[in-house]
């Protein structure tokens, strides 16, 4: 594994090209300079009123496009190293990932707005966006987790070439500073895993032995376990006894961290005097399904679990609830051949967010009953006025959400536009019109509050 940044080669005088690794250049598109007074008028004088950036993957090129969402404008455009790449943002959403698992890479594009913690004041900063010549290199990129400010890659390694499996942990100011040396964590196989980062602890997958092994599939693990950072290194300090056959899909909030497995969900929390785990067991509802991938909300006690067939297929939606080591069935009230494509929780927790394919937005909110809380359907909003069926090959809607804002946005590669949605009136307030098709987007920008991103694994 290697952590790398390349020689910026050329400067023009009109638009700034940065020539990065692989002949991946950026044309910012020339426009006025982003000017930041100086006579602190915003708030206690350090802080900008912005409602972000978004960084948007071209399926017709290997592209990234970044747009200020106060004007909705096209700031720069940046010419990627590779195609078929997937796009998120790194923990302080500062930062676009832009992950190509086959390759092996992840490179970076500053979105150009960020805070800093002054210790007396905090301060707001805003740049024209630029390509990173910083870049992360290992054995297949494939699982990116976002908690707390810190970001934890986890590498699945190859059993073809003999790589084993690892995992780093990254923050937005080791992408700033190129930080060479990260804390790591260096597994002796290669393994399908994930990596949840806690403070200066990994709560992450063991792989076992095939032969010790719970798990169908013997490349996803079936254990977790407790590593602590020593010395930039992660050392094992605890493993949970209860097993988690076919590990697949975490998340975690200010308690517990959640895994989907075969039978079940494991829970596992750190309590006063050690670590406990707990296994939920599958309920009748999911009917042979198996929870893959589950969501999370730092401020909300509850887990969303998503089960379905492997590549896509109807899903079954439930609550996970640690507290009352519960699992209950959710009902989105789907239509007829509705597919989940999207899910995320909005930057408060009020809302969890389900987009399908027929070009539905579908939002649930907490509900109080007897002293117990559950998500419910709130309402669908049409995002699309196209004809789904003109979809084009491979691709779908995609969505991303505000971390400053009730805001939603999803792109339509048919109509090649974004909408923006307001959650709080459920209605379409803004588009942003594209002229290539978008693959994916992500939101950049200055969160309101310190949010954990909402886990897909």
């Amino acid at each position: 594994m290697q952590v790398f940044h390349c020689k910026l080669l050329a400067t023009a005088v009109s638009a700034i090209l940065l020539s990065a690794c692989g002949d991946a250049e950026t044309n910012i598109v020339e426009k006025d300079p982003i000017k930041v007074e100086d006579d602190h008028n915003h708030g206690d004088g350090y802080l900008i009123e912005s409602a972000g950036r978004l960084a948007v993957l071209s399926a017709d090129s290997n592209t990234a496009s970044i747009y200020n969402l106060d004007d909705k404008t096209l700031l720069g455009s940046f010419a990627l190293t590779y195609d078929s790449s997937r796009l998120s943002a790194s923990a302080g959403y500062r930062y676009a990932l832009i992950t190509t698992r086959g390759e092996d890479l992840i490179e970076f594009i500053d979105g150009g707005l960020w805070r800093e913690d002054h210790g007396e004041h905090l301060h707001d900063y805003k740049q024209n966006p630029s390509m990173s010549t910083y870049q992360l290199m290992g054995s297949r990129p494939t699982h990116i987790v976002n908690h707390d400010g810190k970001l934890a890659v986890f590498y699945d390694g190859d059993a073809n070439t003999g790589a084993a499996a690892s995992v780093q942990v990254i923050t937005d100011t080791d992408i700033t500073n190129k930080t060479q040396s990260l804390p790591e964590l260096s597994y002796a196989i290669n393994m399908h895993g994930v990596a949840e980062p806690h403070d200066d602890y990994l709560i992450t997958t063991v792989r076992r032995d095939d032969a010790e092994s719970t798990s169908g599939n013997k490349i996803l693990p079936d254990q977790v376990a407790v590593y602590h950072l020593h010395d930039n290194e992660y050392e094992q300090e605890h493993v949970f006894a209860t097993a988690c056959p076919d590990l697949h899909g975490a998340a975690q909030n200010e308690h517990y961290q959640v895994f989907g497995c075969s039978d079940g969900v494991l829970v596992t929390e750190k309590t006063e005097t050690g670590y406990r785990s707990a296994k939920i067991d599958n309920i009748a509802s999911l009917d042979g399904l198996r929870v893959g991938s589950v969501y999370s909300h730092h401020e909300v006690v509850s887990f969303v679990g998503v089960a379905s067939q492997h590549g896509g297929g109807t899903a079954v939606l439930v609550e996970i609830n640690p507290d009352d080591s519960e699992m209950e069935n959710i009902d989105w009230q789907a239509l007829d051949n509705a597919q989940p494509i999207s899910y995320h929780f909005s930057s408060d927790g009020e809302h969890f967010l389900i987009l399908d394919n027929l070009g539905y937005l579908t939002l649930l909110s907490a509900h109080q009953e007897g002293g117990h809380s559950h998500w419910e359907f709130e309402t669908r909003i049409d995002i699309s006025e196209e004809d789904v069926a003109s979809m084009p090959d491979g691709m779908s809607f995609s969505m991303t959400l505000s971390q400053n804002s009730h805001l939603a946005f999803v792109a339509d590669p048919i109509a090649q536009h974004i909408v923006q949605v307001d959650l709080e009136s459920a209605q379409i307030t803004a588009e942003i019109e594209l002229n290539f098709t978008p693959a994916s987007l992500t939101w950049l920008g200055i969160a309101e509050t310190e949010h954990d991103a909402d886990h897909d694994h």
